[in-house]
């Protein structure tokens, strides 16, 4: 049984449907990741599992349980977390109580410490800056810190909304190797990148969004294979879906 399935999720904004009919699942231990343009209804379709956005139609469900209509709270409470993009950090608290933050809904002291243990030593910079305003980081360093706010939580699934946008490559590659190691740790990803080459590098399996809609699935051990009978389909002009997905076969 799927630990995440999506099926035939709409959302609009007022008279803008922003996603369209998508479906898609992910499994226990994948990283599974989310691939398209701005606009493809990426963040939207996060923003809806996590229980912000109500959708106008589908079901979601987590774990068995149908969660498209349940309070956010509750859903963080059964272990799904999200790492907003654009990081999101609380400014004017420190790097600790923004971890401590993520924490919030689990009271014991010393599992608590424990994990903050934990997290320090995947990102040992975030404990050199333990009592540093957490608006005064580097760019890589919150998004560092968003990640180790989420897995304060302690996640079955977390949820990653384009966590390389605007980092320097430096960073870029540590975020990535830290997904690697979350995922060898036992936490289940859900991703969402614009960098299709770096995310299908990591993923078992990527779906490609386009206008809201899912236009490709990609199991990445075949991809190579996939692409042999794809490419000529989106050289034909007639046939072929936008600008977007033509470029990302060509990485």
């Amino acid at each position: 049984m799927a630990m995440l399935k999506v099926e035939n999720l709409s959302i609009k904004y007022g008279s803008i449907e922003a996603v369209k009919n998508v479906s898609f699942e992910v499994n226990e231990g994948e990283v599974v990741t989310l691939i398209g343009a701005n606009g493809a209804g990426k963040t939207s379709i996060l923003r809806t599992i996590s229980g912000l956005v109500r959708p106008t139609e589908g079901t979601i469900s987590y774990l068995g349980n149908d969660i498209h209509k349940t309070p956010a709270r509750k859903i963080v409470a059964e272990g799904l977390a999200q790492v907003p993009e654009g990081r999101h950090v609380f400014a004017g608290l420190t790097v600790m109580e923004n971890l401590e933050m993520g924490a919030f809904l689990h009271t014991n002291k010393e599992e608590n410490a424990a994990l903050l243990k934990k997290v320090f030593q995947r990102f040992p910079r975030l404990e050199e800056r333990k009592n540093q305003d957490a608006a005064t980081l580097s760019g890589g360093e919150q998004q560092m810190l968003a990640m180790g706010r989420a897995l304060m939580s302690r996640p079955k699934l977390l949820l990653l909304d384009e966590p390389s946008m605007g980092l320097a490559p430096i960073f870029i590659q540590e975020i990535f190797d830290i997904i690697e190691d979350i995922k060898a740790q036992g936490t289940t990803v859900l991703l969402i990148e614009q960098n299709a080459n770096k995310a299908l590098s990591i993923a078992d399996r990527g779906y490609v969004l386009e206008t809201g809609k899912v236009v490709f699935q990609v199991l990445v051990k075949n991809f190579l294979h996939q692409m042999k009978f794809v490419k000529p389909i989106l050289e034909d002009k007639k046939k072929r879906p936008r600008a977007f997905f033509y470029r990302l076969m060509l990485i």
